[in-house]
């Protein structure tokens, strides 16, 4: 089995259709209980993902529920599938949360936040290597968000699995990440 993006892609979409409901809930409170342990804690404005249920993405409940209980701004986005473009809005007691036609659930209005202003983000993958290059569903979509970010922006990878030595085939372009976090371990790179 190699390590292409592609053949990591098909191997984690079945790793995670295997893991149970319970699993996924147990592990994604594992997750949320390790970024405490992360510096980050002296940011303000956070970026979290709402996980894709049908793609048994992380539950980022919980780390919601520890942004707003340190009262963090949270924002979270909008995806343009024309122009691979997120915009970023504020996350409050009124936003209201539609699923797009990709079943991604997105705010519908609300108080935009530029991209400069985002401290912090956690993102998404499939599976990730010792480098810290991620793979993710291949749109591009925080490629080319994240390059719109000040240079010093934090990004955190969520995976239910550990890392994979290496990804072969990464780009110029693709971003590396600063943490990795998992059930049992955090990642610097």
């Amino acid at each position: 089995m190699g390590n292409t993006k592609k053949e990591l892609r098909s191997k984690y979409k079945t790793l995670r259709k295997q893991l149970s409901e319970n699993e996924r809930e147990e592990m994604s409170l594992a997750i949320a209980n390790q970024l405490l342990k992360l510096p980050i804690w002296d940011k303000n404005y956070f970026h979290v993902f709402l996980p894709i249920a049908e793609h048994q993405e992380i539950d980022t409940e919980l780390i919601l529920h520890l942004l707003s209980g340190k009262d963090k701004n949270i924002l979270i986005s909008k995806s343009d599938f024309e122009t691979r473009k997120m915009t970023h809005f504020l996350l409050t007691d009124n936003t209201k949360i539609k699923k797009n036609e990709y079943n991604i659930p997105e705010p519908v209005d609300g108080i935009e936040v530029p991209s400069d202003k985002i401290e912090v983000v956690f993102v998404p993958l499939l599976a990730f290597d010792k480098k810290g290059h991620r793979v993710g569903y291949g749109k591009g979509f925080y490629d080319k968000f994240l390059s719109e970010c000040k240079t010093e922006i934090i990004k955190i990878g969520l995976s239910f699995f550990e890392a994979e030595d290496l990804i072969e085939d990464v780009h110029e372009g693709d971003m590396q990440l600063h943490y990795c976090v998992t059930p049992n371990s955090i990642y610097e790179f």
